[in-house]
């Protein structure tokens, strides 16, 4: 029958000796043996010497951490770790070194049951416990094409979109949660992440991405601290392709949009931008109608969207500047209104005059071309018109020069 016995605790782990029971008889043969000395036999048996990590009692341990368990002077032939009847899987090594391979859980208590033979074949129990850090909070993180999109993984974007993580909480702890964001790209590129806020980072290379680049985005974000009692939840991670590189240009002063495909100039487009001048709103508040400058992305398109003047604050149906209409084949380029679309009504404007609200107005066979060209992420730029746009208001991460990122 396997016989248990008390382990004595150390400041490592715990010990056992081993006890051996000897007489002193004549055997047939003549041959004698004596009893043994049980104190030799103490003073002379292994030591048995049980490590457990964390250690007990170990108190917010990061569920990162890995539970180890290690016996000297004997072998171990049984390892548990469990809370909540659930427990955590492990293996032993070459090394005759157990840890575990399964991941802890945050708020736990684990109870570590560790059965170890000494040189005697002597079964003995250590049994510790530790306790797993407990969050004010869990976040959890996606991929957008910008706010208003989710990234699809395994999609095909323009050459001006970054990628972009939201973070179901703010970070505060930035530098941990850009350890865990890793971005790999096929050609590899130089790129840098820029936090536009407190729950949202965005990297991006220097220049636009070279078409067909593949990209692909990993967040290690189970275990990391992101500040103020906050950590990471599960993992994530996504991928997209980027697609031919398609580039229109809206000038403000020709009142022309070339479109360049791939490098190569295919469109010259006649257009109407935004008017200019200011008014008031509703509640005071100062309104321009200005198309602002700046590399926009397209965010959405859509074939009909209904546009009123009222999303701004101009909502008096006898002001001037007061619209409500369905407009068609829509894309938005930013967060505060601007859309190229179809305007069949403003058509002798275009290539001569800016009479918009902000928006590029097209006329109808451009307008149908351009919304079936153009995709998300890829680029209108807009030059020369006094107000810039900002950071913000769309995907304006390419108004902000490489060396400012």
């Amino acid at each position: 029958m396997i016989s248990r016995r008390k382990l004595i605790a150390t400041g490592l782990g715990v010990t056992a000796g081993m006890v051996t029971a000897g007489c002193n008889q004549k055997t047939t043969s003549g041959a004698s043996w004596s009893q043994a000395d049980p104190a030799a036999t103490e003073a002379s048996a292994a030591e048995v010497r049980v490590t457990v990590t964390p250690a007990a009692g170990a108190k917010k341990v990061s569920p990162l951490d890995q539970v180890v368990v290690a016996a000297e002077g004997g072998t171990l032939k049984d390892v548990s770790v469990a809370a909540g009847g659930k427990t955590i899987a492990g293996k032993l090594g070459d090394d005759q070194t157990w840890r575990s391979t399964g991941k802890l859980a945050y708020g736990k208590t684990y109870t570590v049951t560790v059965s170890v033979a000494d040189s005697a074949g002597t079964l003995t129990e250590h049994k510790s416990s530790f306790s797993t850090v407990k969050p004010s909070g869990i976040a959890s993180v996606t991929f957008q094409a910008n706010a208003l999109t989710a990234l699809r993984a395994g999609g095909t974007y323009g050459v001006g979109l970054p990628v972009m993580v939201n973070f179901s909480k703010p970070v505060k702890n930035r530098a941990e949660a850009e350890k865990a964001m890793r971005v790999e790209t096929t050609p590899a590129v130089e790129g840098r992440w820029r936090w536009i806020d407190a729950r949202n980072a965005h990297w991006r290379p220097a220049k636009y991405w070279t078409p067909g680049t593949k990209i692909s985005v990993k967040v290690n974000l189970f275990g990391q601290h992101l500040g103020q009692g906050v950590y990471g939840g599960a993992n994530a991670s996504t991928n997209f392709t980027i697609g031919p590189s398609r580039i229109a240009i809206a000038d403000g002063r020709t009142h022309r949009m070339k479109v360049y495909i791939d490098g190569e100039m295919v469109r010259d487009i006649p257009i109407s931008m935004g008017k200019g001048g200011t008014t008031r709103g509703a509640n005071g508040q100062l309104i321009d109608f200005w198309t602002r400058s700046g590399p926009h992305v397209v965010l959405s398109r859509e074939p009909t969207h209904r546009m009123t003047s009222a999303s701004y604050g101009i909502t008096d149906p006898k002001n001037p500047n007061y619209y409500d209409e369905v407009i068609k084949l829509c894309l938005r380029i930013s967060y505060s209104g601007e859309y190229v679309h179809l305007a069949d009504w403003n058509v002798p404007a275009h290539g001569n005059q800016n009479t918009s609200h902000g928006c590029i107005n097209v006329g109808p066979a451009h307008a149908r071309w351009f919304y079936d060209t153009f995709r998300l992420g890829d680029v209108v730029d807009v030059r020369n018109t006094p107000r810039q746009l900002e950071l913000t208001d769309g995907v304006g991460d390419w108004t902000i020069p490489w060396e400012k990122w």
